[in-house]
């Protein structure tokens, strides 16, 4: 595939996300659809109080709209080298944006419920958990029926590992745990946007070299979307992404990974998530054993560095440097 059809897919992504913004946060300001601030957070952040949240409304539509013209694009040129590909690769491409769709449902719940009943808590865990699993279930269900019967997960020492049956379990956990960690890093103005935007790119490459052409389409609308949403994002933030946006980029990353079947890449290329995530258990963990004390001085882990003093650029450059470097060493191994 051209390398144009790429870039033309990252510019409308961007161009639609960023013009998008222009329309959309005076309506939610209008509806009053801001954020209301967890009283055990970090005191600046009193300041963000009705800051208008579901702004990831403009990366799900500019996303969208430059997978459809990518995918315009690439069988078009297809058509022309009388190479046109079949209907598989689009219909998983459909499983996968569907699925980062199922999972921004369960996020526009929780954001509903903050902004109208102003509960910062929103959906009860357990709610949010069950979703999930019969969200993820389907997914993976979607990909067998499209052909991906592989259960086996590739480590670098022992090589290819058969999970049989066992496999479908763990990767429902592994994508359950995943998407959540998108959420949680969603915690300062740009951070989510700014990590994934590196992540998503390290997944195109990573497609690109697959020959995952519709999947590298969906990579390269994400970041570019990300990328629009960050001109309204970034601090001081004037819009959030709320669990509406966070929920659907932990879909799209877990689908686009689990797509390449490249599971401990996936993982390596979404350190930053991971780490955020990880951050959390280990300070529950650590809290309970200790009875009271705390590792961190908040968790997710974004809040330590805050706490300890880094601004909120800082922690964006700084982390967004980290998915950097994770998603060239994934895709150095992968080619290694």
């Amino acid at each position: 595939m051209p390398f144009w059809i790429n870039m033309a897919v990252a510019l409308t992504a961007f161009a639609i996300a960023a013009v998008t913004g222009i329309f959309l946060i005076p309506l939610l300001k209008k509806i009053h659809f801001g954020q209301t601030i967890y009283e055990k957070g970090p005191a600046w952040h009193k300041s963000k109080q009705g800051t208008p949240i579901m702004g990831g409304f403009m990366f799900i539509i500019g996303s969208a709209v430059a997978i459809a013209v990518g995918y315009a694009l690439y069988r078009y040129k297809s058509a022309d080298a009388a190479a046109l590909p079949d209907n598989t690769g689009l219909y998983r491409l459909l499983a996968g944006y569907g699925f980062a769709l199922l999972n921004c449902g369960i996020g526009f719940i929780d954001d509903y419920i903050k902004a109208v009943k102003k509960q910062n808590l929103g959906l009860k865990p357990k709610q949010k958990m069950v979703m999930q699993f019969v969200f993820s279930s389907a997914f993976l269900y979607a990909l067998y029926l499209l052909g991906d019967h592989a259960t086996t997960i590739t480590f670098p020492i022992f090589g290819d590992v058969d999970f049989g049956i066992f496999y479908y379990p763990i990767m429902v956990l592994y994508l359950i745990f995943l998407t959540n960690a998108v959420n949680l890093t969603d915690g300062i103005d740009g951070l989510c946007g700014s990590v994934t935007v590196i992540s998503s790119l390290s997944l195109v490459m990573l497609c690109a070299s697959m020959g995952m052409w519709e999947y590298s389409i969906f990579s390269m609308a994400l970041a570019g979307a990300c990328l629009g949403f960050l001109i309204w994002n970034l601090h001081p933030a004037k819009v959030f992404m709320g669990d509406t946006g966070s929920m659907f980029l932990g879909g799209s990353i877990c689908a686009i990974g689990f797509a390449t079947h490249q599971h401990l890449l996936l993982a390596l290329i979404a350190v930053v998530y991971v780490l955020e995530a990880l951050s959390v258990v280990v300070q529950v963990m650590y809290f309970k054993a200790t009875k009271g004390k705390r590792l961190f001085k908040m968790s997710p882990i974004h809040h330590h560095f805050e706490m300890c003093g880094f601004s909120e650029y800082k922690i964006v450059i700084t982390f967004s440097i980290a998915a950097l470097l994770a998603g060239i060493a994934a895709n150095l191994i992968y080619n290694l």
